[in-house]
């Protein structure tokens, strides 16, 4: 019954999330009351029908299906009730104290809601959700890559121009393919001088080589996905020795297409060649998953026991953006229950 216990185990180990995404993490339930309130964009109020909405063919689908949803938030009130509802599901559901929600303003900024009305709810929400569920929260904003030099200069006057002290991060996210990194070396060069850290997504769809690009160019500190790294024992060893961080998603990279077979992940490569990672679930609902379920995952890639799977846990912690004495107290809590008997 070991699988059982150590289920048991995870459901109730404190935990941080570094790669999660804003209205990737719009639950059926949530989808489902902003669906009720805007009919005309087509996507179904149903539990069921959503289920099946949900179902991806390929990450071009996923992007789709996303983009759908965000369609979906175009007020304030949307913004707001997302987040608070989001930041409910992680703290009840998955034990989390600690995440970094990545946010792409822009894509709602296009719709109509002002950078200003944005930056309020989701401030809002974060106090209230740090209230109310004892979950800290900070901000990663996001370039959508698909949207081009427009939506980066706009995200980087976001960023600059509307900061909040949550504001820790800056990304890039989107399709790979078509979309050099290069491009966006500039605005990643602004948002560091400011003082928020560089955390892009690469090698989700491409090769090693944008790994390389956003490490040469874009200065990552740490590495969305990173799962072509492993057909590259030189970027290996590089993300080794640098202690550059791969923001692991299992789940996401099956469901994407990244991968093709849970056996055939690379996470055991990756810690096998000493390369710091950290578990996450990216899209939890998209891709009918929890950070739990992430969890149980990467113990069985990794065959690991409660201690090693606390360790996991720590390590997320470790290399998150949190403020030093959030990640004392919920590095304290991680060992507290750890200590327990289970």
């Amino acid at each position: 019954m070991r699988g059982v216990s150590l289920q048991s185990f995870i459901a109730g180990l404190p935990k941080a999330e570094l790669h999660v995404h804003h209205v990737g993490s719009a639950s059926p339930r949530i989808v489902s009351e902003l669906a009720a309130r805007h009919p005309d964009a087509g996507v179904p109020s149903d539990l069921e029908e959503l289920k099946a909405f949900f179902t991806f063919r390929d990450f071009a689908h996923f992007i789709d299906v996303y983009l759908a949803v965000v369609d979906l938030v175009r007020t304030p009130e949307d913004i707001r009730l997302l987040t608070y509802e989001v930041a409910r599901e992680m703290a009840q559901g998955q034990n989390l104290r600690y995440a970094e929600l990545t946010c792409t303003p822009y894509t709602s900024v296009v719709r109509g809601i002002p950078i200003q009305a944005y930056t309020e709810a989701i401030e809002d929400a974060r106090v209230a959700a740090e209230r109310d569920f004892g979950l800290v929260l900070q901000w990663i904003y996001d370039i959508p890559g698909e949207s081009g030099i427009p939506a980066a200069d706009a995200t980087l006057a976001y960023a600059l121009e509307h900061r909040t002290d949550a504001l820790v991060g800056f990304g890039l996210g989107g399709p790979e393919i078509g979309v050099p990194r290069a491009q966006f070396a500039p605005h990643f060069d602004a948002a560091r001088a400011a003082g928020l850290r560089s955390v892009p997504h690469a090698g989700e769809t491409t090769g090693p080589e944008t790994v390389w690009e956003s490490l040469r160019l874009l200065g990552a500190e740490r590495i969305g996905h990173g799962v072509s790294a492993a057909r590259d024992p030189e970027l290996l060893a590089h993300l080794a020795d640098t202690g550059v961080v791969l923001e692991v998603c299992p789940t996401s990279n099956i469901a994407t297409r990244a991968v093709d077979r849970i056996e055939d992940h690379p996470l055991r490569a990756f810690v096998d060649a000493g390369v710091r990672v950290t578990i996450n679930s990216d899209d939890p609902p998209m891709f009918a998953t929890t950070l739990n379920h992430d969890y149980e995952v990467a113990a069985g890639l990794l065959d690991l026991d409660e201690r090693g799977v606390a360790d996991l846990a720590k390590a997320a912690v470790d290399a998150s953006f949190a403020p030093d004495e959030v990640k004392a107290r919920v590095g304290a809590e991680i060992e507290a229950y750890a200590a327990l008997p289970h």
